[in-house]
């Protein structure tokens, strides 16, 4: 089984929609006994709460239903996971200094995933506005289609 856990700042945006649609594509490929996929937060600001409550409204006009209750990472999960895959690089600096010395999990950055789209990174929409979100969501389903792909072929 393949241990997935995707990271963002505060784990109400972009980390559970990557979970979700993640999730989704997953069921649609009948692997789910293949991955566990979970998200978290680099910070314990939400801890608890639901997704932030706009990018669960553009979630569900994309199909998607956010279930995840943000939680912040903790050093377990270096050792419990096989990829950690943050979405900006503030993300992976963060993770890379965090990661103990002789874990095992593979830090990736989720724009290097994308195939049909380019960006740098997947940006935080929480400031924004309905574009941000929309935007966060076309490359999430772009990269979480093509990390997905990767996995099952490696």
């Amino acid at each position: 089984m393949t241990k997935l856990l995707f990271i963002c700042l505060g784990n109400i945006c972009r980390s559970p929609m990557a979970e979700t649609i993640f999730r989704q594509l997953v069921q649609q490929r009948g692997l789910e006994d293949s991955f566990e996929i979970d998200s978290a937060g680099l910070h314990n600001y939400h801890e608890g709460e639901m997704a932030d409550n706009r990018m669960r409204r553009h979630a569900s006009m994309h199909g998607y239903h956010i279930t995840h209750r943000s939680r912040p990472i903790e050093l377990a999960d270096f050792s419990h996971f096989d990829y950690i895959i943050g979405m900006d690089r503030q993300n992976i600096r963060a993770l890379e200094s965090m990661q103990p010395v002789g874990s095992s999990a593979q830090i990736l950055d989720m724009a290097s995933f994308l195939r049909k789209h380019q960006a740098d990174s997947v940006p935080d929409p929480y400031y924004g506005g309905d574009q941000g979100f929309e935007y966060v969501i076309t490359l999430l389903e772009d990269a979480c289609a093509a990390l997905l792909d990767h996995l099952s072929n490696s």
